[in-house]
């Protein structure tokens, strides 16, 4: 497999995580996508940084909203490393962050990077703009 062959095979295999298991709920998928040597270098407090643990990442975010969904606005990949940048959206309708259901709609950006070995998603680091979605979902938050 050429180095480029090689990009779009880990795209489509991180565009599949994004959009049918993250936005679908798919999670015999994402058994299928992830790597049990699984590593997150950038897990969310309370998450380990494992394949579990990032399982219990999507659950809870697909729990709190049900229409969680990303438009993917671009991705890149240098062979199997994928980075990408996407708009999350949804409706607050359970517990997130320690923030009862609200009802409101957010959304908020991310960019991440993700290894695909095998056509299996290897490690992820990322950030996300969690204090916007905080924000809107109406906890007071002040910067100094």
């Amino acid at each position: 497999m050429t180095h480029s062959e090689e990009s779009r095979a880990a795209i489509a295999v991180v565009r599949r995580n994004t959009e049918e298991v993250q936005g679908g709920g798919d999670f015999e998928l994402f058994e299928e996508l992830f790597a049990d040597e699984f590593v997150d270098h950038t897990p969310q407090p309370g998450f380990g940084a494992d394949k579990p643990g990032v399982k219990r990442l999507y659950t809870a975010l697909r729990e709190a909203f049900p229409d969680f969904h990303a438009d993917i606005e671009w991705q890149s990949a240098d062979g199997g490393l994928v980075t990408t940048f996407k708009i999350y959206y949804g409706t607050h309708r359970g517990e997130v962050l320690g923030i009862p259901a609200t009802g409101r709609s957010i959304h908020f950006e991310t960019v991440d990077a993700m290894r695909v070995v095998d056509g299996r998603i290897v490690e992820h680091w990322g950030v996300g703009n969690l204090f916007f979605l905080v924000q809107q979902l109406g906890a007071r938050l002040t910067v100094e």
